[in-house]
């Protein structure tokens, strides 16, 4: 119910905001888990990659983001959950598991941390190991202009979502070199969207 709540309030601010154009929504699967796998460049983003999708997301946020009480409890009934960063965390890896084996959404920000530049950067390989661990298909996704809201720039930028079509990762999850290069291969998938986005948003 909250997260229903928060989600029509979030649609409605948007909306009239920031105009956004949502592509390729028919590529999100309307039942069983998937990991939804995006650019990081705002803290605006894991709401908007959320937002305008039917489909509630689980997200693993910053272990940092729950040491006040309040915000912890608000974050967790939207579905986030901790993880730590610059290790491998096996829970959070376990929790993300048991949300795709539930059929469960999963969002994912493959470099891990926001980038400062705007630009792509080099995906960690967590990603690939939930997909080999869960056999979920991955729906890349690029997320336009959410770094220029209420910037000095431009306070109300025209937002973009694209979201592409499903991908799989077929080798083992014991894999390194595999898992690293489907890692990339997602983020080269990112790239493409973002060129779209872009183009909507100009």
């Amino acid at each position: 119910m909250f997260y229903r709540l928060i989600r029509i309030i979030f649609r409605a601010v948007f909306g009239i905001l920031f105009r956004p154009k949502i592509i390729g929504s028919e590529n999100l699967p309307t039942t069983g888990g998937f990991i939804l796998s995006a650019n990081h460049v705002s803290n605006w983003d894991p709401p908007v990659l959320a937002t305008f999708i039917e489909r509630e997301v689980f997200y693993m946020a910053k272990e940092e983001l729950f040491k006040n009480a309040v915000f912890a409890a608000a974050i967790r009934k939207l579905h986030a959950f901790p993880v730590k960063r610059d290790s491998a965390d096996k829970n959070a890896i376990k929790t993300a598991v048991k949300v795709l084996k539930d059929g469960g959404c999963l969002g994912i920000f493959p470099e891990g941390t926001r980038s400062k530049t705007g630009k792509l950067g080099k995906a960690e390989s967590g990603v690939s190991l939930i997909a080999a661990m869960t056999k979920a298909p991955i729906i890349p996704a690029a997320i336009i202009n959410t770094d220029k809201i209420f910037s000095a720039e431009t306070k109300f930028p025209r937002l973009a979502v694209v979201y592409g079509k499903p991908i799989t990762f077929s080798g083992s999850s014991k894999d390194k070199d595999a898992l690293a290069t489907f890692a990339q291969d997602i983020m080269a998938e990112i790239a493409k969207l973002k060129i779209v986005g872009e183009n909507l948003t100009k």
